[in-house]
């Protein structure tokens, strides 16, 4: 079994990345809007999928999912395009700082 990762628009243009397990994302997406779980996306509603993956490896989907979380929402967007170009310009370091990592 694997996993998803996905990223929710929400009403007030926010995006709410998650995961979940199986093969079929739309029941997730569906409990989402039905507010069936409080949490973030439960005060916007309604949801909107605009970015998803399947992963066969559960904790390679969840290191794409801890990465993508702390993303600027410039980033998130242009991912949701299929940018590649500008998510690669945003992903450069800024003014030649060094790597803390």
């Amino acid at each position: 079994m694997g996993i998803y990762i996905y990223m929710l628009r929400c009403s007030d243009g926010s995006y709410y990345m998650g995961s979940a397990t199986g093969h079929d994302l739309q029941p997730r997406i569906d409990q989402h809007n039905a507010g069936s779980y409080e949490g973030y996306t439960f005060s916007r509603r309604p949801v909107v999928l605009v970015w998803s993956e399947y992963f066969d490896r559960i904790t390679d989907g969840i290191a794409v999912e801890r990465q993508i979380k702390g993303w600027s929402c410039a980033k998130k967007e242009a991912l949701v395009r299929s940018d590649w170009k500008n998510l690669s310009r945003l992903s450069r370091r800024r003014a030649g700082k060094p790597s803390t990592g």
